[in-house]
């Protein structure tokens, strides 16, 4: 149960003092739809503004942020004939003059807040105006009375449509009273070396900032609470890791004939890189703890082969294995893949995807049942109630990074100490794979198989697309085979599938019968049949949406169009230019883009130009987009951060990690003082998850 300590925390944000519905509304659309007190402490500001330069006029400076005393002394409304003219407020404190500009306010508002005569407190940007001074809708008007309230040091949110500044600090200020004084979790010399405040002094720090530094990303205060979420993270994936060591494994390890069998198979030599992974995990499968590995590599970089030779390595034991991939079109190409070499060695295998229906799917179920299958390909239909393996004892997840964390322990379930190999073909920055994948050993294939020819990669305006028409025409006289991605326009496979359609009627009317289409709209059978032609070389050019992005592989294909290409992210881009470059054939992609290209999308576009390293593609993603969008963690439920940027804080998160496994080596249920603590940390970042795994032990 969560500490009840806690529990103000967790409550509601129209519990807050002076926050009724009508503000809570609009800050659910900034903090969420059941916004809490937590939700508004952990909305950090994003800078701050300085009122504390309050100078006479005569001495006020232009461009700078000032808050001056003054009595006014003109008005000039707005001229009947000119509606659109502003009005204007000539103020004074005897030094000088400064005209207040308001654009579209309403008359008696204006009067109100600054009747002739009255003395007032203004605050905001000056500005020289045709030789006049001048503020622009003034932050802050205030009396004598206002200003007491008024802080020096004033934070900045970032906001949506409806909410203020003034709504976001007022909830800010009374939510940080509401924060207990909870024990401290981390180490104090951590916290002394560091020159940390508590975390309830570093929320009030960075809500209720004194100097300008509070709020700054470097100061104490962001360092800690930074800190604190990257131990609960590292904490949590350690919890998860310790809970699958903890149920025995088994040794699942052959003598490694079928191994052998399947390398002497190969149509190439096994790289480097593919031969370490694979040696890592023979090594952890000969072992009596489980298995937990994170199996990384570049587009093209041979995770299938490394997979069905560590599955083969259980089946040598007399166990089974299973491969799950995201989407039915990769795990057919997995089958395309693995079942010839399979066949060589006499491995059975077999696929199980929601498209198998009636006797064969009850056959199918049968034969895995009874131990007649060895390694089972498919989708999430291979982890449904009714699938029951004789005895499973490697499970192999393909694109990891779509399935979520706590995901994992599900798959247990399927057998007895289950050993569990993750794979993801986006490569994932160092950082990103300690915040996210940090409970697991890591392999990594770094080396392309031999043979593969690098990619003429270049961009090319929307406005030359005739040009690139023409010459698709000449390049299909020399036998290529074309690729041609249709933009991404929408979250919706309609909309986009409408935009294939477009182009496969443009490019039919230049090539008739040498094009086909393929999009998510359509049934599995149907694309395989479309793929299957492509395969084939009876049609020539592909258009398609991004249903090819993974497991499409025909080597034959040497050009890929990527039409809209400013509107793909980097690792989605890499992926899709992955397409091509498979086999001996010189390939081209073509990043078509539609002016004015954005600075973000220039940087992207440029990137792959330079490079066809994934992992290198995949720090300049980090650099430009961040984390959330890089894992997809808003889609996949990952326990992305809120308050840990880990590109500003990655020198923090070796640290976490470290002390995570640390303090689980020496106090592995958490008890005594230190462990509830730590506990309360879990919780407060919401990791129950993991903190369910203490109790269940």
């Amino acid at each position: 149960m969560r500490p009840s300590a806690l529990n103000p925390l967790f409550a509601s944000i129209e519990t807050l003092p002076g926050l009724g519905e009508k503000t809570a509304k609009p800050l659910g659309r900034l903090l969420g739809r059941e916004a809490r007190v937590l939700d508004v402490l952990f909305h950090l500001p994003s800078g701050i503004v300085d009122r504390r330069y309050r100078p006479k006029i005569a001495q006020a400076q232009p461009g700078t942020m000032a808050t001056l005393e003054v009595t006014v002394e003109e008005h000039h409304p707005v001229p009947r004939n000119r509606p659109r003219a502003p009005y204007r407020v000539v103020v004074t404190d005897g030094t000088g003059w400064i005209t207040l500009v308001f654009f579209g306010v309403n008359r008696t508002y204006v009067e109100r807040s600054l009747p002739i005569g009255a003395k007032r407190w203004i605050s905001g940007r000056l500005e020289l105006y045709e030789g006049t001074l001048q503020m622009v809708h003034p932050d802050k008007i205030l009396d004598e009375a206002g200003l007491a309230r008024l802080p020096a040091i004033e934070p900045v949110y970032p906001l949506v449509e409806g909410v203020t500044q003034n709504m976001i600090g007022r909830a800010a200020r009374v939510a940080v009273e509401r924060v207990p004084d909870l024990p401290e979790w981390l180490d104090p010399n951590l916290v002394s070396s560091r020159h940390w405040p508590s975390f309830r002094d570093a929320l009030r720090h960075l809500h209720l900032p004194r100097q300008p530094e509070d709020a700054l990303p470097e100061s104490p205060s962001r360092h800690r609470l930074a800190y604190d979420e990257l131990l609960s993270g590292q904490l949590a994936l350690a919890l998860v890791r310790a809970h699958m060591r903890r149920q025995h494994g088994r040794v699942s390890l052959g003598d490694g004939h079928i191994v052998r069998a399947l390398e002497d198979a190969l149509p190439f030599r096994l790289t480097a890189s593919q031969q370490r992974a694979i040696q890592d995990i023979r090594g952890d499968l000969a072992k009596p703890e489980r298995m937990l590995r994170l199996l990384q590599g570049d587009v093209g970089s041979g995770k299938t082969v490394v997979a069905l030779l560590a599955m083969a390595s259980v089946v040598e034991a007399g166990r089974q294995a299973a491969l799950m991939a995201p989407t039915e079109i990769l795990a057919r190409q997995h089958l395309k893949t693995i079942k010839p070499l399979a066949d060589a060695v006499n491995l059975n295998v077999a696929i199980l995807t929601g498209r198998e229906k009636g006797k064969e799917r009850q056959a199918l179920l049968s034969d895995i049942a009874s131990g007649k299958i060895d390694i089972v390909l498919g989708t999430h239909a291979l982890f449904q109630e009714r699938v029951e393996f004789k005895d499973l004892a490697l499970a192999v997840v393909d694109e990891q990074h779509r399935f979520g964390v706590y995901q994992r322990l599900a798959l247990a379930a399927k057998g007895s100490a289950v050993d569990v190999l993750v794979m993801t073909a986006t490569p994932i920055p160092r950082t990103l794979v300690l915040t996210y994948f940090g409970d697991m050993d890591v392999s990594s294939l770094h080396e392309k198989p031999s043979g593969r020819q690098p990619i003429d990669t270049r961009i090319i305006s929307s406005e030359r697309l005739d040009e690139v028409i023409e010459r698709l025409g000449r390049a299909l006289e020399t036998g290529a085979r074309v690729y041609w991605v249709c933009p991404l326009i929408s979250e919706s496979e309609r909309i986009d599938a409408a935009a294939a359609e477009q182009r496969f009627r443009d490019l039919d009317c230049h090539f008739p019968g040498k094009v086909a289409l393929v999009h998510g709209k359509m049934k599995g059978s149907e694309k395989d049949a479309i793929m299957a032609r492509f395969a084939a070389g009876e049609t020539r050019i592909l258009v398609a949406t991004t249903v090819i992005e993974v497991g499409v592989d025909v080597p034959e294909a040497n050009i890929i169009v990527i039409e809209h290409a400013e509107r793909f992210g980097l690792a989605q881009l890499h992926q899709l230019r992955g397409r091509v470059g498979r086999g001996e054939i010189k390939s081209t992609c073509l990043l078509v883009y539609k002016t004015p290209l954005g600075e973000m999308a220039e940087a992207r576009l440029k990137i792959m130009r330079e490079t066809e390293d994934g992992f290198r593609i995949a720090e300049e993603d980090l650099r430009l987009r961040g984390e959330g969008e890089l894992l997809g963690t808003r889609q996949s439920g990952m326990p992305g951060t809120k308050l840990a940027d880990v590109e500003i804080y990655a020198e923090l998160l070796e640290g976490a990690r470290k002390e995570a496994i640390l303090l689980l080596d020496r106090n592995p249920d958490l008890t005594g003082g230190r462990g509830e603590a730590l506990r309360a940390l879990l919780y407060l970042f919401e990791r129950e998850e993991a903190a369910k795994l203490l109790r269940a032990g």
